[in-house]
């Protein structure tokens, strides 16, 4: 008699007690009633590469990547999607029937499908959008922006040379802005988002002005941590719709279980308390 493999998953990262990842698709394996384990693994830079190839033989058939390995992992992996290769990291691994790793990137998919389902109202071509930050989660915001039709990025950055390399790596549409006028482009945004880690729990503060907030504006914050940030609690008091960053980080991990479990997961109100728990 053969008996069926239980499916594994997991996320791999260094450190990765913080990940809120396993919450999030135990929720959706008990509630979809689908026999698989989704697992923490902390793995150190030096033990990667053994570690995920052999991941397949243990019964694994995926994992999320995440902090330090999403760049490290496309080396490994067998095929790397387009839009990995565009944005220059991956989080999701599939591992394939034939022995072959499969690395993508649903970080842009994760961050536009939050927007649109918590800014239902929104227009990609309704006026430029204004990232705060030019760090790696902003490259998949940038690629998932242009994809999906905003005609121009204002981008400003600290470090000035990171976001001449992402107008660099992504054409005219990006329009990098210096980092002390970021305030004065404010008012240009139909869309604001803040890419940066400064609002974050334990990060000073984001001091960028947004007295030029207009009430027309979409505002989001990739930081989930608080989840009303202040950059989000002045967007609402000057009358913008605004988006949380926890979305992002459920519709990210949508494309990845389906693949791994089979079922396409929902992201409602059930989800979110899962993953906030």
């Amino acid at each position: 008699m053969t008996v069926a493999k239980i499916p594994l998953a997991g996320v791999i990262g260094c450190p990765v007690a913080h990940s809120k990842s396993p919450q999030l698709h135990r929720h959706w394996l008990n509630a979809y009633g689908i026999s698989g384990y989704y697992v923490p693994m902390h793995v150190e830079p030096e033990d990667l590469a053994d570690t995920v190839r052999m991941m397949p033989k243990m019964g694994f058939v995926g994992a999320n990547v995440t902090i330090p390995h999403k760049e490290a992992v496309m080396e490994i992996a067998d095929k790397v999607t387009d839009r990995a290769k565009l944005i220059g990291a991956a989080n999701t691994l599939i591992f394939r029937s034939d022995g072959t790793i499969l690395a993508d990137n649903t970080d842009g998919y994760g961050f536009i499908t939050n927007l649109h389902q918590g800014a239902p109202d929104w227009d990609p071509e309704s006026g430029p959008a204004v990232l705060l930050g030019a760090g790696g989660a902003c490259r998949a915001v940038v690629a998932s922006l242009l994809e999906a039709g905003v005609p121009e990025i204002l981008l400003t950055n600290r470090t000035r040379c990171r976001a001449d390399q992402l107008h660099a790596d992504f054409g005219n549409r990006v329009r990098v802005v210096e980092w002390v006028q970021a305030g004065n482009v404010i008012e240009e945004g139909a869309l604001i988002v803040n890419t940066t880690s400064l609002g974050m729990v334990g990060k000073p503060r984001l001091r960028v002005p947004l007295d030029g907030l207009q009430p027309d504006a979409v505002v989001t914050d990739l930081i989930y941590a608080p989840l009303k940030t202040d950059l989000l609690q002045t967007a609402e008091d000057a009358g913008c719709t605004v988006v949380d960053g926890l979305g992002m980080l459920l519709h990210q991990a949508v494309p990845g279980f389906e693949r791994w479990f089979g079922h396409r997961p929902d992201v409602d109100d059930a989800t979110r308390s899962a993953a906030l728990r």
